[in-house]
């Protein structure tokens, strides 16, 4: 296949610069894009007061958990089309790409609608303060409304990975995030609005980034080119996508559900803990997107070779991929740690909550190492289309470690610090297990591929 002037060859030549020029400008959109969502934040805490900060912050979790399932369908359909790339496969690209976006879209739809029905009962789940509960139930239902476009913008992306291009939904976020701040300002100090300007603004910013994307693809000349005419749904596209996605959707839905228990028990710790802790994951969150990026990177760079059958490069792209995480991620939590507390001055002045934000800092981002064993080894196996074993794992590393110490240290203790500590322990757990499940992988149920074995692609997917 014709590779253009933004995409990358990943079946041949040198591979860490090229995982560097993936993984990097990945980091940045995610990184860009907490900093729009983290404006949010601090504009209502400097502008409308510390309770609609606590509004916002409390909604991340479930946004968080409704988000993820179709961001890990999007991460299957970052790899279908990887492999299809890799296996030079044109239709299979062209209809992979349609089936994608299509049914983000739909997915949306169907989704929004379904919980702006039931949204005063999703939150009634959180353990909301009275007096937070109708600012952050009305940022909620504007938010949630917003899902179509959010969707597509998670999908349009995918396909943009897929032939290694992460620069292009860079540009896209960073035009739409700039508008965003501004909105945020005018709805808010212009107009008056509170919780819900604030989301408003987020809603447009996605609906332009995810435009510029389709309009991008729609004047793309290679095998990802856009038309409206070839949308539809190829069902075993779909059932591929799905196949390999869902079980990552699963794996953050169980990162975010896990995070709604800590953050409902956060929420009964009162309002200067809620404001604190709402404004450190939107600091200590930057460290995690250095992580998420070159676990993606590790993905569709194995996705592609697997597709290829190359199982030395993939064996090279997870190793290099993991050194290069596990460098960028220490040396950003620690400078995050050094600026802690001016950074966490950026969204409340109050000392209490200032201090309260360093305890969340410290425990989290000194762990973050931990983190990044777990989002490589998750993400190279998604890339060869092991998906259920990480999804697996994790559910139980993460989500089980963390519901039994609420129910029993917390519950024992109720502080700050006790509650926080679920997450290092939680993350050690999970990448010990996931460590030794993808040795087993490569030494057992991929054993044939590895030894150079070429008949690989998707009949050695299925038989996950």
């Amino acid at each position: 296949m014709k590779k253009t002037s933004k995409e990358m060859d990943m079946l041949s030549g040198s591979m860490c610069d090229k995982i560097l020029l993936f993984a990097l400008p990945l980091a940045v959109t995610g990184i860009l894009q907490q900093l729009f969502n983290a404006a949010d934040i601090a504009v209502v805490g400097r502008f409308v007061g510390k309770n609609a900060m606590a509004a916002v912050g409390s909604n991340s979790p479930i946004i968080a958990l409704i988000i993820s399932l179709f961001t890990g369908i999007s991460i299957g359909a970052n790899v279908v089309i990887a492999k299809f790339i890799g296996q030079n496969r044109k239709d299979g690209v062209k209809r992979a790409v349609h089936t994608a976006l299509l049914f983000a879209f739909l997915s949306g739809i169907v989704f929004a609608v379904i919980c702006l029905l039931l949204s005063r009962r999703i939150l009634s789940l959180m353990s909301i303060p009275e007096n937070v509960f109708d600012m952050a139930l009305l940022y909620f239902r504007v938010y949630i409304a917003g899902m179509p476009v959010i969707l597509l913008y998670d999908f349009a992306s995918a396909i943009f990975r897929s032939r290694g291009n992460t620069r292009t939904p860079l540009i896209c976020l960073l035009v739409s995030g700039i508008i965003n701040v501004v909105l945020n300002l005018f709805f808010v100090i212009v107009l008056k609005m509170t919780v819900n300007g604030v989301a408003l603004a987020t809603v447009t910013a996605n609906l332009i980034s995810s435009a510029l994307l389709i309009w991008f693809l729609a004047h793309d000349e290679s095998e990802v080119h856009f038309s409206f005419r070839s949308l539809g749904i190829d069902r075993y596209t779909l059932k591929e996508m799905i196949r390999i996605g869902l079980p990552a959707g699963v794996q953050g839905m169980v990162f975010a559900l896990s995070n709604i228990l800590i953050q409902s028990s956060i929420n009964k710790l009162g309002e200067d803990v809620m404001a604190a802790s709402s404004a450190a994951f939107n600091i200590e969150i930057f460290a995690y997107y250095i992580i998420n990026a070159f676990g993606q990177a590790c993905t569709t760079f194995v996705g592609q070779n697997y597709g290829a059958g190359k199982p030395d490069r993939c064996i090279k792209a997870t190793r290099i991929a993991f050194m290069l995480d596990m460098v960028f991620t220490v040396f950003l939590s620690g400078l995050i740690l050094l600026l802690g507390k001016h950074l966490l001055g950026i969204f409340n002045d109050d000392p209490v909550v200032i201090e309260t934000g360093m305890i969340r800092l410290k425990y989290i981002l000194l762990a973050e190492g931990v983190n990044v064993v777990i989002e490589i080894c998750s993400g190279c196996m998604r890339g060869y289309g092991r998906s259920m074993v990480p999804a697996i794992l994790c559910m139980g590393g993460i989500c089980g470690v963390r519901i039994s110490w609420v129910y029993t240290a917390f519950r024992m203790k109720s502080t700050f610090p006790v509650l926080l500590t679920a997450y290092p322990l939680s993350w050690v757990i999970t990448a010990i297990a996931l460590a030794i499940a993808y040795f087993y992988m490569k030494n057992h149920s991929m054993k044939d591929f590895f030894s150079g074995n070429k008949d690989n692609g998707y009949k050695g997917a299925e038989n996950d």
